[in-house]
């Protein structure tokens, strides 16, 4: 059972929103030597207890930036040209990055098992960043995560509650 349920998530990210920018912007000022070690420990702790294939929001409401890197190994999983995934999959955002066209990912089967799992791009390996080393540097992304991802919410959470500032 997923805490925050989905349809609960919007709404609290939504009210924790000003606080958790507040927050960030402190965090950022003065960082805490032990931040890497305790976002590990949270960010664990965490997905111990949860089950992304109850979930998969993000893979049903975001689509993942592509590099080239993630773009020759998923083709070649595929038996595909590099181009040949890029014109079937792909499209160019405005910030010049490779995303899917559309969402839902065309690649998230009905039971929310990914069809290229083992070769997935880089960004759906490391989502939602939480164990990302210096975390102070990706605050806006975890702000952006906060309300697709209830592990991210909970996590966050946490982080405030053991790190006050």
């Amino acid at each position: 059972m997923l805490k925050p349920s989905l349809n609960d998530l919007g709404k609290l990210a939504k009210d924790k929103q000003l606080e958790n920018k507040k927050y960030f912007d402190k965090l950022k000022k003065k960082t805490p030597k032990n931040l890497d070690y305790v976002m590990q420990d949270l960010h664990d702790a965490e997905f111990k207890k949860t089950d992304c294939l109850e979930c998969a929001n993000c893979c049903k409401t975001t689509g993942p930036l592509f590099t080239s890197a993630d773009i020759e190994r998923i083709s070649k999983h595929l038996r595909q040209k590099p181009q040949q995934f890029i014109d079937q999959y792909l499209r160019i955002d405005e910030d010049k990055d490779y995303v899917l066209q559309t969402v839902p990912c065309a690649f998230l089967d009905s039971d929310n098992t990914c069809f290229i799992y083992d070769v997935r791009p880089k960004a759906c390996r490391e989502f939602p960043h939480t164990d990302r080393k210096k975390f102070q540097q990706i605050t806006d992304i975890t702000l952006k995560n906060i309300p697709i991802c209830p592990a991210a919410y909970n996590i966050v959470e946490e982080m405030k509650k053991k790190m006050p500032l």
